[in-house]
C-alpha cells in the first residue's frame, strides 16, 4: 500500500497563452506539463457507490439485481442500485413497488442512515495517497485538489488512470476529471462522454456542451430550464448576469461563476487521525545497550506526555531500530489497560531489549503507539485508601507476566445474562470491564465444557438419573446422583427442549454433571449428554 503524500510541489507558474494551440480536451491517452498550470482539482464520482460496497460485502451479489431502500413517505425508495438492475431500467429514486413490477427477482436491502458519509469518509482517508488535499462531497463523490502532485505520476493522465486503476482493484466503478475549478471538473465526471482533462482557462469551452445538471443546480431551477428549452448551457452561459440572477436567482450565478472560476470555491479537506508515532534520529550511530535503552526512555517519555494531556492511555506500542544497513528490529508490548507509566512501560520492554543486534549501528530509533484506550478517571479520596493503587498494581503484574508467557494465556470471565451454563460466562474484554449479571447459584462443576458431550445411558426408569453410561469408551457405574435441576431454554434466542442436570458419582469416586435433553415420552427418546466435572 503506497504512502499518502505529505506535502505539496509548486511548480512554475507558466503562461497560458502557450495552450491556444493546444485541443479543448485531453482523453487520458493524452499528457502535458504540471508547470503550465494554477490550480487544479479533481472530481471522483461513484455511480454506483452503495451497491459496489454490498458487492464487495457479499460476492455472490456480483452479478444480481437488487436495490438498496430506505423509506420515505411511508413507500420503500431505492437509494442504489446495482448495475445489473440499472441495465434493467432501475433508477435510484423510484418506488420499490413499481421496481418490483419491472423485475420481480429484485432483491432489496436496508439502506442504512449515514452510510454515504461513512464510506465516503473513509474511501477520502485511502485516497490521501494520491493529495494532501481531499474532501467528501455527498451523496456520491470526493474532491481532490491535485496541484503540485500529478508530476509524481508523470503527469495528470497517468494521474487519473492511477485512480480509476486503484479504485477497480478494490472493487468501485469511478468516473474522473480534472479541471482548473471544482464546478467544471464535478460536471465533465458525471456528464462527459469519457473521463478527460480540461487545460487551465479552458472550462467555459468545456462546459457549452454540457446539460444544465451539470452546474449543481436545483431541481426547480432545472426544471425551469428545461421548460424553457435550455437544455445545453451554451444556450444561456452568454445571457447577461443580472437577467440569470433575476429569472432564476442568485445560486443559479454562483454556481456558473464558480464553474468558470470567476467566484472562488472552498473545501473542507478531511483531517485524518494523527498516528502516536515519534521517531528519534542518531547524530552518530549507536551500538551500546545502555544508548538503545535511554533512546527508548526519551520515546517513551515524550508520547506519555503527550497522551496525558489527551487523557489517552497505551494498550500497545512497537519500538523499532533501524540499523545503518537498512535492517529494521521491532520490540512490541500490550497493557491489560491504557497505561502512560513510564517505569511499567520500560520494564515490559525490558528483558526483550538484550535481542535487539545493532550490528554496524542504529541511526534511527522509533516509537509507534498502535491502540491506544482514555485513561480511566481517578478520584482522590477523603481518608485513606489504597483499592485503585492496588487495582493498578494488579494490572501492571497481569501485564509483566503476560509479556512473557502471552496475553493468551491469561484469562478473565465475567457472568452473562444467560440460563444455559455455556452462555451464562463471557470472556472480559478487558481489566476494567464488568457486568451488571450475577454468577449462578447452586452447584456447578469446576470444568465446564464448552459444548456438551453426546453419551449412551442406561436408565431404569423415565425419569430417574441414569445407572450407568459410556464416555470416550470407557462404562462408568453410577454411585450416587442428585438431581434433577431443570434449566429451560430461552425462547427468545431459539425453541426446543428443556434440560435435566444431574451431579452424579461413578464408583472411582469421580463425579460428573450430566443432563438429559427434554423428556421420555411415545414419541420423543431423549438424548443425554455429558457436560461439566467437579473437583
Amino acid at each position: 500500500m503506497e504512502k499518502p503524500v505529505n506535502g505539496r510541489y509548486n511548480g512554475n507558474q507558466a503562461n497560458s497563452a502557450s495552450w491556444k494551440k493546444k485541443p479543448l480536451l485531453y482523453p487520458l491517452t493524452g499528457n502535458y506539463k504540471q508547470d503550465d498550470m494554477k490550480k487544479r482539482y479533481a472530481s471522483i464520482w461513484f455511480p454506483c457507490l452503495l451497491a459496489n460496497r454490498k458487492v464487495r460485502q457479499d460476492a455472490t451479489l456480483a452479478h444480481t439485481h437488487f436495490v438498496i431502500a430506505a423509506p420515505v413517505h411511508s413507500k420503500m425508495v431505492a437509494k442504489a442500485v446495482s448495475p445489473d438492475a440499472k441495465a434493467k431500467g432501475i433508477r435510484t429514486g423510484m418506488v420499490v413497488a413499481d421496481c418490483k413490477t419491472i423485475l420481480p427477482e429484485l432483491e432489496v436491502f436496508k439502506w442504512e442512515e449515514n452510510s454515504e458519509q461513512e464510506l465516503l469518509n473513509a474511501l477520502g482517508e485511502w485516497c490521501i495517497r494520491f493529495s494532501p488535499v481531499v474532501s467528501i462531497d455527498l451523496p456520491d463523490g470526493l474532491i481532490i485538489e491535485t496541484t503540485g502532485c500529478t508530476h509524481l505520476w508523470g503527469g495528470e493522465a497517468l494521474y487519473l488512470q492511477d485512480i480509476v486503476q486503484k479504485f477497480s482493484r478494490i472493487g468501485y466503478q469511478v468516473r474522473v476529471a480534472i479541471a482548473g475549478t471544482i464546478g467544471t471538473a464535478w460536471g465533465m465526471a458525471r456528464f462527459s462522454p469519457s473521463t478527460f482533462i480540461v487545460p487551465p482557462q479552458q472550462e467555459k469551452s468545456a462546459l457549452l456542451s454540457l446539460p444544465p445538471a451539470a452546474l449543481r443546480l436545483e431541481a426547480p431551477v432545472l426544471e425551469k430550464l428545461s421548460k424553457l428549452g435550455m437544455h445545453r448551457i451554451d444556450t444561456f452561459i452568454n445571457m447577461p448576469g443580472s437577467a440569470l440572477r433575476r429569472r432564476f436567482g442568485k445560486t443559479f450565478l454562483q454556481r456558473l461563476h464558480q464553474a468558470l472560476g470567476l467566484e472562488p470555491e472552498l473545501i473542507e479537506p478531511l483531517q485524518p487521525i494523527t498516528p502516536y508515532f515519534i521517531h528519534l534520529p542518531c547524530l552518530e550511530p549507536v551500538r551500546t545497550a545502555k544508548a538503545i535503552e535511554i533512546a527508548l526512555h526519551q520515546l517513551l517519555e515524550e508520547i506519555c506526555q503527550r497522551l496525558k494531556k489527551e487523557e489517552m492511555g497505551i494498550r500497545a506500542c512497537v519500538f523499532t531500530t533501524h540499523r545503518i544497513d537498512g535492517k529494521q528490529q521491532q520490540l512490541a508490548i500490550g497493557t491489560g489497560r491504557p497505561s502512560v507509566n513510564l517505569q511499567h512501560l520500560m520494564k515490559l520492554f525490558e528483558h526483550k531489549l538484550s535481542s535487539i543486534k545493532p550490528g554496524l549501528g542504529i541511526e534511527v530509533f522509533t516509537l509507534e503507539v498502535t491502540q491506544v484506550m482514555p485513561l480511566a478517571p481517578t478520584q482522590d479520596a477523603l481518608w485513606h485508601t489504597t483499592i485503585t493503587q492496588d487495582d493498578t498494581k494488579l494490572a501492571e503484574l497481569l501485564d509483566r507476566i503476560a509479556d512473557r508467557v502471552g496475553q493468551q494465556s491469561i484469562k478473565r470471565y465475567l457472568p452473562d445474562e444467560h440460563y444455559w451454563p455455556e452462555r451464562s460466562v463471557r470472556l472480559a474484554v478487558s481489566a476494567n470491564d464488568s457486568s451488571t449479571a450475577q454468577w449462578p447459584t447452586g452447584l456447578r462443576p469446576l470444568h465446564l465444557l464448552a459444548n456438551p458431550v453426546l453419551i449412551e445411558v442406561m436408565v431404569l426408569l423415565p425419569d430417574y438419573p441414569p445407572k450407568s453410561f459410556k464416555y470416550q469408551g470407557k462404562l462408568h457405574t453410577v454411585i450416587k446422583a442428585d438431581g434433577p435441576e431443570r434449566i429451560e431454554q430461552e425462547w427468545w434466542l431459539q425453541q426446543g427442549q428443556y434440560r435435566d442436570y444431574y451431579c452424579i458419582e461413578d464408583e472411582t469416586g469421580a463425579r460428573y454433571w450430566i443432563f438429559r435433553f427434554g423428556h421420555y415420552d411415545d414419541i420423543h427418546q431423549p438424548q443425554w449428554f455429558i457436560h461439566g466435572f467437579f473437583a
